[in-house]
């Protein structure tokens, strides 16, 4: 398995916690995508990858149905995107993704820990050269698929001819450039493959190295940031324990 891989599957584990705040920031996306393209998943791509993300956290169809629902509503809040970023405890790197309809309530959430572990929030931009923003596309694998012919194929999309395979769930992930996501989706599509999860994602070129006491320390910092609601994914640049 490759370095994003490794990295991916940490940060997923710590996460993903918490089944109750992943359906509701699950929710959260899903509204964001019937307010851009509409409810039906057919005709919104970004939708039926979200659903695919749904399903691979074992999201109950009602709970997916009625979130497709509520985003039609008149009075469904409207969230806007916001990545918040900074330097936490030890010097590791901080970047933390939002979904908010009250930028003023979730900076001031986010500066409070950051402040409580004696970190320094950064302004927009300032820490992006320690990590890459990459799609993140996982499908089922094809008998008989030529992954070198597949890359190939999509190298203009900028996809990375590195790859990880899990043959345990038969499924392949692949890391693309996050301008050609929906160019991504619809290739994989087209070919007949089954995708099992899509999203967008940080992958730190830059690990740090913490102690066993260090790690706890920041390990406490990131629970304290994903008990906020509209705190999506907190990423770092701490090398995954071994």
């Amino acid at each position: 398995m490759g370095r994003a891989f490794e990295y991916r599957k940490a940060t997923k584990l710590k996460r993903w916690g918490h089944m109750a705040r992943v359906f509701t920031k699950l929710g959260k996306q899903i509204a964001i995508a019937v307010k851009a393209g509409g409810p039906e998943p057919e005709n919104n791509p970004t939708l039926r990858a979200l659903i695919a993300n749904c399903k691979r956290e074992n999201m109950p169809k009602d709970n997916i149905e009625r979130a497709i629902k509520n985003a039609m509503g008149k009075d469904q809040s409207e969230y806007k995107e916001v990545t918040y970023e900074g330097y936490g405890p030890h010097g590791v790197a901080v970047l933390v993704d939002t979904l908010t309809d009250n930028t003023t309530r979730t900076v001031a959430d986010v500066r409070s820990i950051f402040n409580k572990f004696s970190g320094n929030m950064g302004t927009t931009g300032s820490l992006s050269f320690l990590f890459d923003h990459k799609s993140v596309f996982t499908f089922k694998k094809k008998e008989g698929l030529d992954m070198d012919e597949m890359i190939l194929d999509l190298i203009d999309y900028g996809v990375e001819d590195e790859y990880d395979e899990d043959e345990e769930e038969n499924e392949i992930t692949i890391y693309g450039d996050p301008k050609s996501f929906g160019d991504i989706q619809k290739h994989l599509e087209s070919e007949g493959f089954e995708v099992t999860g899509a999203e967008f994602t940080y992958i730190p070129n830059d690990l740090k190295d913490v102690t066993p006491e260090e790690r706890e320390t920041i390990d406490k910092m990131v629970e304290k940031l994903e008990e906020f609601d509209d705190v999506q994914t907190v990423y770092t640049n701490m090398k995954p324990e071994e």
